[in-house]
């Protein structure tokens, strides 16, 4: 009789493992970006109406300036950007849609590692997405915390330049579409932990979708 039970525990127990494991296997997964999500996270934002609720429209003083903006980073590479020109690139970023995708390089290079090449490609697939394919984009590069100011803006830079060289190479876009930008380890994801990993990371953004930029 024990040992039927003990049978009948170990089985139990192997099902539970069995389970956990493809469980653990498929949140994995899941945690692979895709063309679609983004796809999704880059699309233009739809104007909000609320009828008497609704914020009062941009001046289109404010408009044309950012737009004559954007055209003057067209066909520029990163080392070229001022501080205040990348400070001004973050600042109009901060209402665009945009995405932190984890594009992990060779050890102290601008080399893309093998393991974020699936995450690089996903991207050069949204990008030529017939919804997306004509928008400018910023690339921007961040590092940690780890070493001089120096050194991880001169790296972030060669990072945000080695994105933009393989999407126009593999997936023939636009050049002047992608705008490189570094900022080093000037702008950690984790304020509270600038060493942290996750602050190694390339963020893209639609700085200017297509239908605005027509206007």
């Amino acid at each position: 009789m024990t040992g039927r039970c003990n049978l009948k525990t170990f089985r139990a127990i192997a099902m539970i493992s069995a389970a956990l494991t493809v469980s653990a296997g498929m949140a994995a997964a899941a945690d692979d970006v895709t063309s679609d999500q983004i796809l999704r996270a880059l699309a233009p934002k739809k104007p909000v109406t609320r009828g008497l609720s609704m914020a009062p429209p941009t001046e289109p003083a404010v408009n044309a300036a950012e737009g004559k903006f954007v055209d003057s980073l067209r066909n520029r590479n990163s080392r070229s950007l001022s501080a205040v020109e990348r400070e001004q690139i973050a600042e109009i970023a901060q209402t665009k849609p945009k995405i932190d995708l984890e594009i992990t390089f060779d050890y102290n290079s601008a080399s893309i590692s093998k393991r974020a090449l699936p995450a690089v490609e996903a991207l050069g697939k949204a990008l030529s997405n017939d919804d997306l394919k004509g928008s400018t984009f910023v690339v921007a590069g961040h590092t940690d915390g780890v070493g001089g100011e120096a050194y991880n803006q001169d790296l972030s830079e060669r990072r945000a330049d080695a994105i933009k060289r393989y999407l126009t190479e593999k997936y023939g876009l636009t050049g002047a579409d992608l705008v490189t930008v570094g900022y080093g380890k000037n702008k950690p994801k984790d304020t509270a932990n600038p060493m942290d990993p996750a602050n190694r990371r390339v963020q893209v953004v639609n700085i200017a979708n297509k239908t605005t930029a027509s206007k």
